[in-house]
């Protein structure tokens, strides 16, 4: 049974085939057009070029930016802006002519690493993308808990928890809220902070490869990243107490974050005792379009 997922990126469309052992059938992927009708077009054309190929796919699932309001169908909090407020869903189902499901792509990765990756056999997983942005994630039972409100795992836009004088009130958001976990525990964040401090304006990697070499600036930057995501998931270890946090994004590419992290998250578990597997997502950017590939299993 071929099962077919697009991972809807803000500059790239990927749509890959999927066999009923989770093996790649096919991968395919082009420029995302950045408006709306261009993208149901693309979308429709890498699906029809895909099927020409290895043939018809029992169902299609699409992980997107932002989410679907759950009482109008309608997207919201899209990056890709054009997006919101139209019935993505079901434009595609009609230029498709058949049935699709969508979810956000920090719930893709979630449930892509719970089926077959980092957190397969977890009872409780939360998936955490740190890159440009920062998502979440959770799946329990190897079922995806988007909640009544399509919100389930926002974890980006909530405060900083346990926040030191110095980080109040924090950064303006593009939510309209200010301190959003967004604002310091992304990538876009980890340059924030540095540059704050700093006076240098350097992007993520070279903060990363300056600490490892000693630079003092960087290396106080990225223990305060490790504290603040540490404090971070600590509130959703207290919520739902996960077996396993898996981390994707950019930075999910650093060893020093696992290094770090457990003891950064266990000083704020209400808990004598705490530890849970830490991991880097199994698929890495693969992952987004796996999951949505399953979005019809959960």
């Amino acid at each position: 049974m071929i099962r077919i997922g697009v991972d809807f990126g803000g500059t790239k469309i990927e749509v890959a085939a999927l066999s009923e052992e989770g093996e790649f059938l096919s991968r395919l992927r082009a420029p995302n057009p950045g408006a709306y009708d261009a993208a149901i077009e693309t979308v429709r054309e890498l699906i029809t070029q895909t099927e020409a190929a290895i043939g018809p796919a029992a169902s299609i699932g699409l992980g997107v930016p932002g989410s679907v309001n759950p009482a109008t169908g309608l997207m919201r909090n899209a990056n890709s802006t054009y997006l919101n407020g139209r019935d993505f869903a079901a434009d595609l189902s009609a230029a498709l002519a058949r049935p699709v499901r969508l979810a956000n792509d920090a719930n893709c990765l979630a449930l892509s690493e719970a089926v077959d990756g980092a957190a397969s056999g977890a009872a409780v997983a939360f998936a955490i993308i740190i890159g440009t942005g920062c998502g979440g994630g959770l799946v329990v039972n190897g079922r995806l808990v988007e909640g009544a409100n399509g919100i389930g795992g926002e974890w980006g836009h909530m405060p900083l928890p346990w926040p030191t004088a110095a980080e109040l009130p924090g950064p303006d958001c593009w939510c309209g809220q200010r301190g959003c976990l967004e604002t310091w525990v992304s990538g876009t964040g980890l340059r924030r902070d540095h540059a704050s401090v700093t006076g240098h304006d350097q992007p993520g990697e070279w903060i990363i490869e300056a600490a490892r070499r000693g630079d003092a600036g960087a290396k106080a930057a990225l223990d305060r990243y490790i504290h603040r995501l540490g404090r971070s998931m600590a509130v959703i270890a207290n919520i739902v107490d996960p077996d396993v946090f898996v981390l994707g994004g950019g930075l999910s590419n650093v060893a020093e974050i696992y290094e770090g992290l457990p003891g950064a998250i266990a000083a704020h578990v209400f808990c004598d005792t705490w530890s849970a597997r830490i991991l880097p997502a199994r698929w890495g950017d693969s992952s987004g379009v796996r999951g949505a590939a399953r979005l019809w299993l959960s």
